[in-house]
């Protein structure tokens, strides 16, 4: 996230009213908010109106419902969906995944019951919204969604073939193939000819070369194929079919349902689940296309023109705006709404920065329909046919299916593919579940345990494999194969799982303590052949996750007395909270640097060596500098997440970063930041403050005339941020959520702030930037709290640090 500050060298007149620490002025009061429709929005709800535009006319088509129908959806999708929903960027409107349900339900309950289910669904989605389940639909096996898609992608392609070649598709898949030998043998070379043509320029126009190809690529595909088709059908005086839009005052509205009760609420589960899965899908693949465009991450809003920071996507507020459109659509006689990937692609590749993009599209598809009308007339319905056949066949996603091939989940997606396609979606896809449970079912249950004695590497030692997971159905296996292993004989057991239940563990534990008893030894270790300790839970050790990172003293289960031992695979450095042993005496610090290293070299080196190893042989390449305080209480590793050759880390009091030309002597930040850049190839440098700095409180409390001291002299690079801070002209530094708690830790975060722009003013990073090489971040640690925050940019005026949640960072 790149923090975006302003460069101006600071004032040194403002240094002599520092001896006093200020007070953190109130902060100012928020301009009234203008709206205010970004260029970048405009011209992406253009791109994004004309792909909606012949795609609901299609849709439509290839439901029967009434054409007004798809132009209804799209405007109602793109202004009360845009508005309300979750995912700004996300564009919503008649779907081709929505095409066999809403089919089904026009031939079996007529027009006016459908846009009662419609608006039905709409409120089933309002009500789980408002229980914020959404995520919960995502729990769904990935290979039962992908078979769904492809078997409606096959249901739409077969149905429109027929539309292709002149014809009328019949009612179901079985019955379109079995007319389709009658169809061929009765062309209609008018129709033939325009769905042929419509096809070329679809497949064509993406792959035009050269620099004009270039310029031309970015009129989308869909419209140059409808637009073409039309020309070439009205300059060559073509008869045939072509799109009939009745006057909008016969525009058919909902009615009451009318048909079976089962059969209404099955017709409504089945769109709510289409609707809403597709939905939620696709803002989920919306927060990963928004994720490969950093400035939409970041955000300038503070800035004219800037771009706003888009956030990811809010699940459950997106339910409720699907919900909500859907019962609008509903109401006025619209198709039934969900989110469209095509159009949400082609939205953020477009350069849109805010949902008012998603509602200008919304806006020109009512105008289209309202004065467009005679044009979209001249539309012959073989063209709309052949680009919704060709919509169906990308259904049909060659990487879907390479994916769930490597995952082993092939029958899975054959089931659901084929039983979309055979018997519904709604039944398709309970077998796709079904098929999907039992499939989870075996794998957990199957499992693979084999003995054998090696006479190898170590001679005389008994194998025991375990391949798969340990639960209570692999008990007896598992029992009857270490009862292979003869008395008093040295055994290693692999386990090769994620998983084992109580019932194995107890099994296990029982069996080693009975063969140890027995004179004999046992091993247990994972895949990587590492030696497995016992667990963390174990009788007399009260050892967490966490204690890693901590100088822990484990306590004996009788004796009470102190082990001093850190849990395996702990890499943490010597420095106890607790630094007393058993008679209450500190620990020599000595001691404890040995004790240490010497867990370290017992439990964490041979973890880590081949990675090393491979470090040493390569060399360094880290992706980022990472610039902060000294404070022992900051972890970068751990806050970060990082291992060895992931941050080439500069550590000083107070994470200051002198201005070229002022380090007296003392150029290392300087060369840190030279080699960092020029020549490690660092991607970002992130300058980290922390709570309760103490060169913070020592700069506040900082009085003129006293000694020179080397800690004096280094803390006059924090003077910029003392000057910032109490500045009334300068942007103001603060938390999301909440006041700063004091003016130690506004200082903290205007220091962040200041010290980027100290950066900015260093050659290679200046270069860099100009490049578009690098980029810069604030971060903000609360050690307190645990919590870290984000510098997100500016927000009406002030500099804003936004806290990060486990699953990201908040909108």
């Amino acid at each position: 996230m790149s923090a975006c500050v302003p460069t101006r060298a600071p004032d040194p007149t403002r240094t002599k009213r520092m001896h006093q620490p200020p007070t953190p002025p109130p902060l100012p009061p928020r301009p009234p908010r203008r709206f205010r429709v970004a260029g970048a929005d405009v011209s992406a709800s253009i791109a994004v109106f004309l792909i909606a535009l012949p795609l609901s006319l299609g849709i439509a088509l290839a439901t029967g419902a009434p054409l007004q129908a798809g132009l209804v959806a799209a405007a109602v999708g793109g202004l009360v969906a845009g508005r309300l929903g979750g995912s700004p960027l996300q564009v919503s409107g008649p779907a081709a995944g929505l095409t066999v349900v809403t089919a089904e339900l026009i031939q079996r309950y007529g027009w006016r019951t459908t846009c009662a289910i419609t608006v039905l669904a709409g409120l089933v989605q309002l009500g789980l919204g408002c229980l914020r389940v959404a995520r919960t639909a995502l729990a769904v096996s990935p290979a039962v969604v992908h078979g769904m898609l492809a078997g409606i992608g096959v249901t739409i392609a077969v149905a429109q073939l027929h539309i292709v070649l002149g014809g009328t598709p019949e009612s179901s898949v079985l019955d379109n193939l079995r007319a389709l030998p009658a169809q061929l043998a009765g062309l209609h070379p008018a129709a033939m000819s325009m769905s042929v043509l419509t096809l070329t320029l679809l497949l064509v126009w993406p792959r035009l070369p050269g620099r004009s190809g270039c310029v031309l690529r970015r009129v989308p595909a869909a419209l140059v194929a409808v637009s073409g088709a039309t020309l070439t059908a009205v300059l060559a005086g073509l008869s045939l079919p072509k799109v009939d839009l009745p006057s909008w005052r016969s525009h058919a509205l909902a009615g009451l349902p009318d048909g079976p009760v089962l059969g209404v609420v099955a017709a409504v589960l089945t769109t709510t689940l289409v609707c809403s899965v597709q939905s939620l899908l696709g803002a989920v693949a919306v927060d990963k296309l928004v994720a490969s465009r950093p400035e939409l991450l970041a955000g300038k809003a503070g800035q004219p023109g800037g771009a706003a920071r888009v956030g990811r996507a809010d699940m459950d507020r997106e339910l409720l705006g699907q919900g909500a459109a859907n019962v609008v659509s509903g109401v006025l006689g619209g198709l039934p709404v969900a989110g469209v990937a095509v159009r949400s692609s082609a939205n953020v590749h477009a350069g849109a920065v805010s949902r008012n993009s998603t509602m200008l599209h919304g806006v020109f598809v009512v105008v289209a329909a309202l004065l467009m009308v005679p044009l979209l007339e001249l539309i012959p319905l073989a063209s709309l046919a052949a680009l919704v056949m060709a919509v169906g066949i990308q259904m049909v996603s060659l990487h879907h299916i390479r994916t769930v091939t490597r995952h082993r989940e092939v029958l899975v997606y054959a089931v659901t593919t084929l039983g979309v396609v055979v018997l519904g979606v709604l039944e398709g896809v309970t077998l796709g579940v079904a098929v999907a449970v039992a499939v989870a079912l075996h794998r957990l249950a199957r499992t693979r345990i084999t003995y054998e004695e090696r006479h190898d590497e170590r001679e005389g030692v008994h194998y025991v494999h375990v391949r798969g997971q340990l639960t209570f159905l692999a008990v007896p296996r598992l029992s009857r194969t270490l009862h292979l292993v003869p008395r008093g004989a040295d055994a290693v057991v692999e386990l090769d799982g994620s998983f084992m239940d109580h019932a194995a563990y107890e099994s296990l534990q029982h069996w080693q303590n009975t063969h140890t008893a027995q004179g004999g030894t046992v091993e247990v270790t994972g895949r990587t052949g590492t030696r497995i300790g016992a667990p963390a839970s174990a009788p007399g050790c009260r050892c967490r996750p966490w204690t890693p990172w901590r100088n822990h003293q484990c306590e004996g289960p009788e004796s009470g007395q102190q082990l001093g031992e850190p849990a395996s695979g702990a890499t943490g450095t010597p420095g106890s909270s607790d630094p007393a042993g058993p008679s209450g005496a500190a620990e020599p610090s000595g001691h404890q640097l040995a004790r240490g290293i010497s867990a370290f070299q017992r439990n964490t080196a041979p973890l880590v060596r081949g990675e090393l190893a491979r470090l040493a042989r390569e060399g360094q390449r880290p992706a980022q500098l990472f610039l902060t305080c000294a404070d022992s209480r900051l972890v970068t590793s751990m806050i970060t997440s990082s291992g060895p050759g992931d941050l080439f880390v500069v550590r000083n009091v107070g994470n200051l970063v002198p201005l070229p030309g002022e380090e007296s002597g003392d150029d290392s930040v300087a060369a840190a930041i030279e080699y960092a850049v020029d020549v490690l190839k660092v991607r970002s440098i992130t300058v980290c403050g922390h709570s309760g700095c103490g060169a913070m409180q020592a700069l506040l409390n900082m009085e003129p005339g006293r000694a020179r001291t080397p800690l004096r002299r280094w803390l006059r690079h924090g003077l910029p941020s003392l000057e910032r801070m109490t500045a009334t002209d300068r942007p103001w530094a603060r938390l999301a959520g909440r006041a700063p708690a004091d003016a130690v830790e506004q200082l903290c975060l205007t220091n962040v702030v200041q010290q980027l722009e100290h950066l900015r003013t260093h050659e290679s990073v200046a270069r860099a930037l100009r490049e578009g090489e690098l980029e810069l971040h604030g971060m903000y640690f609360h050690v307190g709290e645990a919590q870290a925050y984000l510098l997100t940019g500016a927000v009406g005026g002030d500099e804003v640090f936004d806290h990060v949640r486990a699953a990201g960072v908040s909108a």
